[in-house]
């Protein structure tokens, strides 16, 4: 499975992004998909997940009720809508999947097999 994340750049707090996550190879109803970040200096951060099976979401605590996980089957892609961006939300976006993971493990980065590049996501003040 390989994975293309884009949308990425730079925007003014209170602004809004789009990230997309294209999914190509053997993927299935089974698999979860998720956002992770990671900001200079800081650890890897679960933003948001969801499964591609019934499509039940998951958010960090830092992004609910601003960002917005979302799956087009047909196109084997996932969106993050950020929304009311904060400085903080400043850091490189991973998208991630995972083959039969479950509910419980869909917040912990070490669940995901594989792993996009990155799109890198700046908020200025």
């Amino acid at each position: 499975v390989q994975l293309q994340a884009s949308g990425g750049g730079l925007v003014q707090a209170g602004g809004s992004l789009r990230l997309s996550c294209v999914a190509s190879g053997r993927t299935d109803s089974r698999f979860g998909m998720g956002w992770f970040r990671q900001a200079p200096g800081k650890e890897r951060e679960f933003v948001a997940a969801i499964r591609w099976s019934g499509g039940s979401t998951y958010y960090g605590d830092s992004v609910k009720g601003r960002f917005g996980i979302s799956g087009d089957n047909a196109k084997s892609t996932v969106y993050l809508q950020m929304n009311s961006l904060k400085p903080e939300d400043t850091a490189v976006y991973y998208c991630a999947a995972a083959p039969r993971i479950i509910s419980s493990s869909m917040r912990s980065g070490v669940n995901y097999h594989y792993w996009g590049q990155g799109t890198e996501v700046t908020v200025s003040s």
